[in-house]
């Protein structure tokens, strides 16, 4: 028995993940507004559907984020499920990276996924369900990558305030998830995504290293693949219960495992300083 077609709401959809989700929820017959910088793009690549709204939005303009949402809503009727998938890879050591290009990477993975979730919350309090996926990465649980100092604390933000959300939107029965990939084979690792400083400091050799690892070993060669990494966040999504962290991927695991064993060990290490601190 077929449930309910589900409506879904789509950041960063022309390429990566993104795409790769459109594509597998159409071919299951759900709803699928799908937003680019570049509406075009969506058109060129998803063949018109009766199911599918392409929308060009602008992520870090919230009036902009309104008017998306407002056109899926008006749609649709409704707005299921919304992954916050848009974003990009900031590499840099830290002394090197102006506040310009902070900040930029900060607006658009942290408060642009913020504007979108503000915009989506009054229609799914309204239904009392949804369920929202916000990706952040295996950099937002550790960050120990030379290089990718700013772009983990992006990626740390939204794991911390999705913890928090996840808490607040409960008694409305929203759902909230972090989903943290790993290495997936998709273009994050390509200039166009993988944005590096102006100015380039050499005294950083582990940070260029590092750099030249990505671009030049690892891009094309990383051991997740999109298409399960989708399914399996669609299978997350059918769940009543779904995961508060979704990590994705093999490597992920292992790091993410060996990172709670690193600080189970710190912390017992410590553990006489730490306790002193009482009253």
């Amino acid at each position: 028995m077929k449930t309910q077609t589900k409506t879904w709401f789509i950041t960063g959809a022309s390429k990566g993940l993104g795409l790769e989700l459109v594509q597998q929820l159409l071919a299951k017959g759900e709803n699928v507004a799908a937003t680019s910088r570049n509406r075009s793009e969506l058109e060129k690549i998803i063949a018109d559907h009766a199911n599918f709204l392409p929308l060009q939005m602008d992520l870090v303009n919230e009036t902009n984020v309104k008017t998306a949402i407002d056109e899926t809503i008006s749609r649709f009727g409704r707005i299921d499920v919304v992954v916050n998938n848009a974003g990009y890879g900031l590499l840099g050591a830290v002394e090197e990276l102006s506040d310009a290009e902070a900040r930029q990477n900060f607006d658009v993975n942290v408060f642009g996924t913020l504007n979108v979730i503000r915009q989506a919350l009054p229609q799914m309090r309204k239904q009392q369900s949804g369920q929202i996926f916000n990706v952040s990465s295996i950099g937002g649980y550790l960050g120990d990558f030379p290089g990718f100092g700013i772009y983990c604390a992006t990626k740390f933000a939204v794991v911390g305030f999705s913890e928090a959300l996840a808490m607040e939107v409960k008694p409305f029965n929203i759902n909230v998830t972090s989903v943290l990939p790993g290495y997936f084979r998709t273009n994050f690792l390509n200039s166009d995504s993988l944005v590096t400083p102006k100015n380039i400091m050499a005294d950083y050799k582990t940070t260029r290293e590092s750099q030249q690892f990505h671009q030049d070993q690892m891009n094309n060669n990383q051991p997740g693949n999109p298409v399960k990494g989708v399914k399996a966040i669609i299978e997350a999504a059918e769940n009543q219960n779904p995961p508060l962290h979704l990590f994705l991927g093999s490597d992920a695991y292992a790091l993410a495992k060996q990172k709670m064993e690193n600080m189970g060990t710190e912390l017992e290490n410590w553990k006489k300083l730490t306790v002193s601190t009482d009253f």
